[in-house]
């Protein structure tokens, strides 16, 4: 039977069952099993070396699980998955423009539509006056940016995103943490947001799981008590912190 999906929501509904990976005689993940509802907003935490960019990759389907299975609900999306690194790996021969409308140059559309297309996912992400940029002329901060955009372009479905603000100085952190929270809102794709920042995964996300130190097990699902619209007043709040702390307890289990 396939996953329910909220009416409201683009994205795509996952159920992971027993899933498997080992790397010669580590293995990595083992039995792992999840449920994650279109439209929702996950974050993964965990020790280094848990296996929280395996699991992604598994769920990008760019590495294959030794056992297991993943049902996506609906079924078969092509082109409506995006994955962003946690270097933007830009093109540095093509433009800003360029660099955003080559999935959808991939895709096959016309020069015209493409470009429409990448100008919009620049204005989304503030960047609509650094089309003609080369990458090598942006920040940090920015080209993380434009690798948003080009994962938001071709309108995916589901957005896979591994640590991609972790180089960053935090206030600019903070300010893609923003933008990206309210490209979620306004969308409603599927997000999973591999982090190691507690603070960003309880800002950013709607449910976290901390992964255990050892075989990929699921330490801590929770769900936060959060208001959908957050700002930069909900990073000095209480009940942010109150989640944090939550989070905090599963991990220093895990380290200790």
């Amino acid at each position: 039977m396939p996953l329910s999906t909220a009416t409201a929501a683009q994205g795509v509904a996952l159920r992971l069952e027993n899933i498997r990976r080992q790397f010669e005689s580590q293995t990595v993940i083992q039995d792992f099993s999840l449920t994650i509802q279109a439209g929702e907003f996950l974050a993964i935490l965990g020790p280094s070396g848990c296996g929280k960019s395996t699991l992604l990759r598994i769920i990008a389907r760019l590495a294959p699980p030794d056992a297991g299975t993943i049902e996506l609900t609906p079924a078969g999306i092509p082109f409506e998955t995006s994955y962003v690194f946690q270097d933007a790996s830009l093109l540095p021969w093509r433009t800003v423009l360029e660099n955003v409308a080559l999935p959808l140059e991939l895709m096959g559309q016309p020069l015209e539509s493409r470009h429409a297309k990448a100008r919009q996912a620049l204005a989304n992400v503030g960047l609509e006056q650094s089309e003609a940029q080369y990458a090598a002329q942006l920040s940090g901060g920015m080209r993380m940016r434009v690798s948003l955009a080009r994962a938001l372009v071709s309108e995916p479905r589901l957005l896979l995103l591994d640590e991609p603000f972790a180089a960053l100085d935090e206030i600019t952190r903070f300010r893609l943490d923003d933008q990206l929270r309210q490209l979620w809102l306004d969308r409603r794709m599927t997000v999973i947001f591999v982090t190691h920042s507690i603070s960003e995964a309880a800002f950013l996300a709607d449910r976290a799981i901390v992964l255990t130190n050892r075989g990929g097990h699921i330490k801590l699902d929770h769900r936060f008590d959060l208001p959908a619209e957050r700002s930069d007043e909900l990073r000095t709040d209480p009940r942010l912190a109150a989640e944090m702390k939550i989070l905090l307890a599963a991990m220093e289990e895990e380290h200790a």
